[in-house]
């Protein structure tokens, strides 16, 4: 059995068959062995509302038994050619995963998708993802798989010890913090908020982050949410539903009445997703995208969390001012002895080829 759904199709109060509501439940139950925020019914409902409007998703169960153990959301363009893949991997480009309930799990929805007569892209899957060798053994005599590195997700492993972040770093970055401090305390009264709002706070608060990511570079770059009506239809759809399941958590650093700075995560399962961060360009000076990274770890730490995950791509500066822990990311793709199968592989060999010859080449 594999379903395809639209967001009203896992909404409990919406036309749900009796198949629809198993997978509903079964998805609500396996929550509890995320490991990504992404794996999420919330997020997959907000998802198939907004980015993916009209596209193909299909949900594949595990199918090995009374109790499904494993979910794995999937999507694809229209045409014989078009690849399966990870809803939400490109749309927001962060990682994705089946949802299973351990490694038997995995290997029971590894031979579903080892089936399929279209090639399969998991674009950006944690490296330990149990998935991955149990898709490259069921794949043995059904086709061939490809791993490859992807973009790793910088990551602060967390204790009660980081309720005073700043004592974990070196002197001359506890000098640049106490001197961020100082700056922005000339300039009026410093707060820092953290928390889940309540339902009816949350369009205010969401609507107030917006526009400090908006005042900011991100609008420029074309980035910011607000700069894209879909991409922030589906994060205030999104987070709306963390919020009323008391896992959103924003942050904001306050000179006087004004949001200097902003932060949208998720708490899930001991850890902190952060999704988004801005600054107000008019508080430049005193780094308030800085002082509240800092508070918010230390917050994260208070609340018994063990890790602070900040999404998004391990970059130089990231690894320069907080972290050069990562969680190590692969792409995998299926190619299955299939006509759709055989010419993905033919395309991805000539864009390999012709990517190496334009390397070597003047």
């Amino acid at each position: 059995m594999s379903v395809a759904f639209a967001a009203a199709e896992f909404d409990s109060a919406g036309p749900a068959g009796a198949g629809d509501l198993r997978l509903a439940e079964a998805w609500r139950r396996l929550e509890g062995a995320a490991t990504l925020p992404t794996q999420t019914r919330t997020f997959h409902i907000a998802l198939a509302a907004s980015m993916l409007a009209g596209a193909e998703l299909a949900l594949i169960p595990d199918n090995s038994g009374d109790l499904i153990e494993a979910l794995l959301p999937l999507c694809r363009a229209p045409g014989w050619l078009a690849r399966w893949r990870i809803a939400g991997a490109r749309e927001i480009h962060e990682p994705g995963d089946a949802l299973c309930n351990g490694p038997e799990a995995a290997a029971h929805l590894a031979q579903r998708l080892a089936r399929f007569r279209r090639p399969l892209v998991l674009d950006r899957v944690p490296a330990k993802s149990p998935l991955i060798a149990a898709l490259r053994s069921a794949m043995r005599g059904r086709g061939i798989t490809v791993v490859r590195p992807a973009a790793s997700c910088p990551t602060i492993a967390i204790d009660p010890s980081w309720t005073d972040p700043a004592t974990k770093f070196n002197p001359r970055r506890r000098s640049d913090f106490r001197r961020a401090l100082r700056k922005a305390e000339a300039l009026g009264h410093v707060s820092f908020e953290f928390g889940c709002p309540s339902a009816h706070e949350f369009d205010a608060r969401f609507d107030e982050a917006i526009a400090v990511e908006m005042s900011g570079w991100k609008r420029a770059a074309g980035t910011a949410i607000g700069a894209d009506p879909v991409k922030q239809a589906f994060f205030r759809a999104y987070l709306r539903g963390e919020c009323q399941a008391g896992r959103l958590r924003m942050a904001f650093l306050r000179i006087g009445a004004q949001a200097a700075a902003m932060q949208l995560a998720v708490v899930l399962n001991g850890r902190l997703w952060l999704y988004k961060i801005g600054y107000d360009e008019a508080f430049r000076s005193c780094s308030p995208g800085t002082l509240l990274m800092l508070h918010a770890i230390g917050s994260a730490a208070d609340e018994g969390l063990e890790a602070f995950e900040l999404l998004g791509n391990s970059e130089p500066w990231i690894a320069e001012l907080w972290t050069d822990q990562v969680m190590p990311c692969v792409q995998l793709r299926t190619f299955p002895l299939s006509p759709a199968g055989l010419a993905a592989l033919g395309g991805d060999c000539l864009r390999w080829l012709g990517s190496r010859l334009g390397l070597a080449g003047p």
